[in-house]
């Protein structure tokens, strides 16, 4: 769902409501595109999230964590220079539209008071944030457009903001019943009702359309013709009076764990999907975007990572199909030696010229006494004794490169496991920081010549994911393969627990005990961690448990890989909500 006017109404009633007044602690620029206000007021402390890209364009509050870059971008550090101890005076929105203004009491340069303004367009591609003054100067913009682009609206610095123009929608909070009846009856008979209230009215959702034309019939694509007006009219001003009234009942529609969609009203039309309702609108829009953002933006990072491993993948599986091609070749080796020796016991019979021969193969003899015939082929340019040492350098030829084949193959398979393992370390990264020790770690790994912009520098100590067990014990769980190698190398202890999913690319998992004996919920709760961050999938996921001294990593192994001679296997079934809230932030 795109973020409209209605959400956009919904979370500026609980900005105004809880940060109204508020003071701007500090500031961040996450994204390029995101700018995250650190507020505090007399109801506590709160992170309003402001994002102005042009997939997710949303406003409001979020309790999820981003990591921030080690250098602030300009229009960040402009934003603290001028709204840091700021205070939130003004929330309003423009006519139902998609533009929010957010008004700070501040001071100037010379200490006096002032009125600084951010604008937020939350209009998809077109979104946009400006920074302005008390008389809605633009000061700066995210994105700037000059004369040339825009001459009906320029928004460069200096120039008084103006609203974007306006679309022939009627606005539909101030629609009366007269005139509803005449948009109606001007509709389309044979359109979709859902979307001819999406073209007759701006500010409406297609899925809040779909919601009143679901509600008023009982399907969400019913045709105009077949719908009754005073149903329709029902619905429609049920939803405006919500709005009006500020009785929001934001919710998340969830098919399995996989967030489909979102409005800041109940929604009845998804069968055989969970529709959650949540307290707030900042907890519905975290719900939504939360893993939706943390995968696209790390889809966007590790564009680089994701080529390189997806060719390095391409080219071992080719080496090793050739590899075994060959290998089976290699097979017919004893047939090689079967010709040499047939060749030479009847070396007295054969002629140069001659392209091939029938020989008599008796070790071949059936019960019965008959002797098989075999044809080999000759060289007849070769002397008869010439031809059977032919195929016994083919049988010793054979014999040299199986032995070499099968070593190459072994390496080769090993490869693609690591290739594998990395695979899901990109699938479970969360943050830059976790994508640059992937690209330390494959720099390490010999996969320097394929990373042409990357250069190595000094490793810091990586940071890996905590768990509390109801119980009170600590459980590390590595991102990637040189957390685990510090967990498992580094962090354990002797007598700690080590656990990884059986026979599957998974995280390390260490079970810290610091001298106290674990329960068997402890031991439980660290098996699931390891099969939830594994690439095993379904219900009783073995998972190997040993202490973490039988755990070693042989000399040369590349990283994450290692080996144990003494373990239990423990069979899990992770729950991912449960996991979730035992983890630290």
């Amino acid at each position: 769902m795109a973020f409209d006017a209605g959400m956009l109404a919904c979370t500026l009633s609980e900005i105004r409501r809880a940060a109204l007044g508020a003071r701007i602690e500090k500031v961040y620029q996450p994204e390029r595109d995101e700018i995250v206000l650190q507020m505090r007021s007399f109801e506590g402390g709160r992170r309003l999230c402001i994002n102005a890209g042009s997939n997710n364009p949303r406003i409001g509050f979020t309790s999820l964590t981003r990591e921030n870059p080690q250098n602030p971008p300009m229009l960040c550090m402009l934003l603290r220079k001028y709204l840091q101890g700021a205070k939130l005076t003004e929330v309003e929105q423009a006519d139902f539209d998609r533009v929010a203004y957010l008004g700070f009491e501040t001071r100037d340069e010379m200490g006096f008071e002032c009125k600084r303004y951010l604008i937020v367009e939350l209009m998809g591609k077109y979104s946009n944030l400006f920074f302005a003054d008390g008389d809605r100067k633009i000061i700066t913009a995210l994105r700037s457009s000059d004369m040339s682009l825009d001459s009906a609206r320029p928004m460069i610095p200096g120039m008084t903001y103006v609203l974007p123009p306006a679309q022939d929608k009627r606005n539909p909070l101030s629609v009366s019943g007269e005139e509803l009846a005449e948009i109606f009856k001007s509709m389309p008979q044979d359109r979709p009702c859902d979307r001819a209230l999406v073209a007759a009215f701006s500010g409406i959702a297609p899925v809040v359309a779909r919601e009143m034309v679901y509600r008023a019939t009982g399907h969400a694509d019913t045709p105009v013709r077949y719908c009754f007006y005073e149903d329709i009219e029902r619905e429609f001003f049920g939803v405006t009076e919500r709005i009006k009234n500020e009785d929001y009942a934001p919710c998340v529609v969830l098919e399995g764990e996989k967030p489909v969609e979102y409005s800041f009203l109940p929604l009845t039309q998804y069968s055989g999907c969970e529709v959650r309702e949540l307290a707030s609108a900042g907890e519905t829009l975290d719900a939504y975007f939360g893993t939706r953002d943390n995968i696209q933006r790390i889809h966007q990072r590790a564009s680089d990572i994701l080529r390189l491993l997806t060719n390095a993948e391409a080219r071992i599986k080719k080496k090793l199909e050739l590899q075994r091609a060959e290998l089976l070749e290699c097979e017919k080796g004893s047939e090689y030696k079967k010709y040499g020796d047939l060749i030479t016991a009847n070396i007295w019979r054969l002629s140069r010229k001659e392209d091939f021969a029938d020989f008599e193969d008796y070790e071949a003899m059936d019960e019965e006494g008959n002797v098989p015939t075999v044809r080999v082929e000759l060289d007849r340019r070769l002397s008869p004794a010439a031809n059977a040492q032919r195929y016994y350098k083919k049988y010793n030829k054979s014999k040299t490169a199986k032995i070499e084949l099968t070593k190459q193959i072994t390496l080769g398979e090993a490869e693609l496991e690591y290739v594998y393992t990395v695979f899901e370390a990109l699938a479970r990264a969360e943050t830059p920081t976790d994508l640059s020790e992937i690209r330390d770690e494959l720099y390490r790994a010999g996969y320097a010549s394929k990373m042409k912009s990357y250069s190595a520098h000094k490793s810091h100590a990586p940071v890996v994911m905590q768990f509390l067990t109801p119980d009170g014990m600590r459980v590390l769980c590595g991102k990637n393969n040189l957390q685990n190698e510090y967990i498992t190398h580094k962090l354990a202890e002797k007598h700690d627990y080590w656990f990884h999913a059986k026979s599957s690319p998974g995280s390390h998992v260490l079970l810290v005990t610091e001298g106290r004996e674990p329960t068997d919920g402890d031991f439980t709760v660290a098996a699931e961690i390891a099969a939830y961050y594994s690439k095993a999938e379904g219900d009783n996921i073995a998972v190997d448990y040993t202490l973490a001294k039988n755990v070693k990593k042989p000399s040369g192994a590349k990283p994450g890989f290692v080996i144990y001679h003494t373990n239990w296997t423990a069979y899990v079934t992770p729950n991912g909500d449960k996991i979730a809230e035992m983890r630290k932030k």
